[in-house]
């Protein structure tokens, strides 16, 4: 096992609801009506991924980055919603399970969203403390809704707890506009705090920190109200820069920043909501989609003397491919008694090759397969290009060529229809297929102690 002083840190800063044209590196910053500085110079400090693919909901996305596993295999392929229960079954192995047994301190701040109850907490699956809300910022709103009734209906509370214990509500802290506005200044409290403890201590450290923004409903701290000069929406992606960079600021000058594995990466693609609306960029659609603008969203990667600075890539990368190239990078085991869909990145993310090791990937929105990438290719077998659209199930697939179609509205009307794709789609669709017979999806709502077992 390497030496725990010469382990590297982990600072993944998780974005909420993050399209690809909001970010000033990614054509985004002062066209959105803020400059994003900070973002801007980190991008150019390290790799920037255009052709990074996120499961497009907020719980299959963090579902499939902390296990490595595409949220189909675990249950977590749709946002829970009313009073469905569920999340990951204690059998799961987390990015915070196998880096806490290797020693790392670890923390998790912010929306969790893979489990509100006993058994499937952050500090169940690794994660020494965690402070955050049950579910997600949209219960910021019930207490303004007119039909709302607080002695009938559910009442949200952020939390916090500590692995061992149970998980505490904060009285104190109901979620309500007020708190929701404010919610990442006691993130970067916490997460200062965290980071000193650790470096302290001389404890390598995993800092998992869900920034709330920009998720609906985006308010802007009072620090940063009008400051943009073009309304909330763009203050927030001011008060958003201002957040990472202090925390950049903060590993400085703990000293340990040459140390430290941070990566800035989006759940999945831009909000859909009109008084909160997103941007694709370059690309079209929104969350909760198999367009492009819900699957891509900004991921950058800086690791000083390790990741080559200054580097823009396309090669396509999956969310899963994190999981896997982070406990590589930490000298940790990948789990080999389940199957994991994440492929180890670290050559390519060093700069030792210009080509990604990933060439394709299926894209799945909550239950159903809409289609498969293959390089600059989808292979569409259900069409649905923004959150609110009616799903399309096509009477033939179509094929697209990102290249020439970045916004995918050509579909066959082009001179080549790229029949050929399928060539190199389908093995990926019989991959899974036959993986399904060595471990069988787990259900949604699946209990806690749940296990798939193999057919026989």
């Amino acid at each position: 096992m390497p030496d725990q002083a010469k382990r590297p840190n982990i600072l993944f800063f998780h974005v909420d609801n993050l399209g690809m044209g909001e970010l000033g590196c990614y054509g985004g910053g002062v066209v959105r009506g803020a400059p994003t500085r900070r973002v801007d110079r980190f991008a150019r400090e390290g790799l920037q991924l255009w052709h990074y693919i996120a499961e497009p909901q907020c719980t299959p996305s963090r579902s499939a980055l902390m296990t490595g596993r595409h949220a189909i295999r675990s249950g977590t392929h749709s946002v829970p919603t009313g009073g469905e229960t569920g999340g990951l079954v204690a059998w799961e192995r987390t990015l915070g399970d196998i880096l806490s047994e290797a020693g790392y301190a670890t923390a998790c701040y912010g929306k969790w969203h893979l489990g509100c109850e006993a058994g499937r907490w952050a500090t169940n699956h690794g994660f020494d403390e965690f402070y955050g809300p049950p579910r997600s910022y949209t219960e910021c709103l019930w207490p303004e809704d007119p039909w709302y009734d607080p002695t009938r209906d559910p009442v949200c509370y952020m939390l916090e707890g500590q692995k061992g214990e149970s998980m505490r509500e904060l009285r104190d802290q109901q979620m309500t506009r007020e708190v929701r506005r404010d919610v990442d200044l006691e993130y970067s409290r916490r997460a200062r705090d965290f980071l000193r403890r650790s470096v302290d201590a001389g404890t390598p450290f995993f800092l998992y920190y869900n920034h709330s923004l920009l998720h609906l409903p985006t308010i802007p701290r009072d620090a940063f109200k009008g400051q943009s000069g073009n309304g909330d929406w763009a203050d927030c992606l001011l008060e958003l820069d201002h957040d990472f960079g202090e925390l950049l600021d903060w590993l400085d000058e703990l000293g340990v920043a040459e140390n430290t594995i941070v990566v800035c990466a989006g759940d999945n693609g831009a909000e859909e909501q009109v008084l909160w609306r997103g941007s694709p960029g370059v690309f079209e659609g929104s969350y909760f989609s198999s367009s492009e603008g819900g699957l891509r969203t900004p991921c950058m990667i800086r690791w000083p003397g390790q990741v080559e600075p200054d580097r823009v890539s396309n090669e396509m990368v999956h969310q899963v491919d994190m999981f896997t190239t982070l406990l590589s990078w930490t000298g940790c085991e990948t789990p080999t008694d389940r199957v994991i869909d994440g492929i180890d990145q670290g050559p390519f993310f060093r700069g030792e090759q210009e080509a990604s090791n990933r060439e394709g990937c299926l894209i799945w929105v909550r239950e159903r397969l809409h289609g498969v990438k293959w390089r600059n290719f989808k292979v569409m077998h259900v069409r649905q290009m923004r959150y609110d659209d009616e799903l399309h199930v096509l009477p033939t697939p179509h094929v697209i060529n990102l290249h020439t179609d970045p916004k995918e509205r050509e579909h066959h009307n082009h001179p080549y229809l790229h029949s050929w794709i399928t060539a190199h789609t389908r093995p990926l669709m019989k991959a899974f297929e036959d993986s399904l017979k060595r471990e069988p999806l787990i259900p949604p709502g699946a209990p806690l102690d749940h296990v798939p077992t193999a057919r026989t």
